[in-house]
């Protein structure tokens, strides 16, 4: 147990869940750190699972959910424009304890896929969708395109996704403003 992340796991309303599913993650071998204000269980530093709650659920992330088998049927993609994680998400402590070595079987193909060097297929961010309101601004001004093409595949793709998700045109031009300067600085969305 990382005494970083106990904070974590006495807020909000999963404790009792989100300590379940620690246990069960810690029974597995993994390391416990921090990572982007959760639980994140690693193997050699690489991500495996991580325990993330929200309002309605909590979850056990698998990072590469996408090449897992899930024969209890119980792995959800979070949107449509989630590659390569996949979740199980529970409402109850009882749940958790009914699945708990099925969790475990989940989490050890996780290590195991880990170990493998199994990489999930990316789509590239070419196939993403450009908006043409983003285009223009790309072909107009140099400095951006070489801006935007210096960024992670990830910055890039969170941007052509935000931008592209608006669905009036003002919005996306709105969007693309607002956010040039970031792309000139080299950050991503949400940095």
């Amino acid at each position: 147990m990382n005494p970083k992340v106990d904070f974590f796991f006495s807020k909000g309303q999963w404790q009792e869940e989100t300590r379940l599913l620690r246990e069960i993650a810690l029974s597995c071998g993994l390391n416990e750190e921090l990572k982007w204000g959760v639980p994140c269980y690693t193997l050699e530093k690489k991500n495996v699972v991580l325990i993330h709650s929200f309002k309605e659920y909590c979850a056990v992330l698998f990072f590469k959910g996408a090449l897992m088998k899930d024969p209890k049927n119980i792995l959800i993609q979070q949107t449509e424009n989630v590659q390569a994680a996949r979740q199980a998400r529970f409402t109850n402590a009882s749940e958790i304890t009914k699945l708990k070595s099925a969790l475990k079987a989940y989490i050890k193909e996780a290590i195991a896929l880990e170990k493998s060097g199994q990489k999930v297929e990316l789509k590239k961010t070419t196939e993403f969708t450009m908006p043409e309101e983003f285009r223009s601004k790309l072909q107009g001004s140099p400095g951006l395109k070489k801006a935007f093409a210096a960024l992670t595949p990830g910055r890039q793709r969170g941007y052509l996704l935000y931008f592209s998700s608006a669905k009036q045109a003002k919005t996306r031009e709105a969007r693309v403003e607002k956010y040039i300067p970031k792309i000139l600085d080299g950050f991503g969305l949400e940095d």
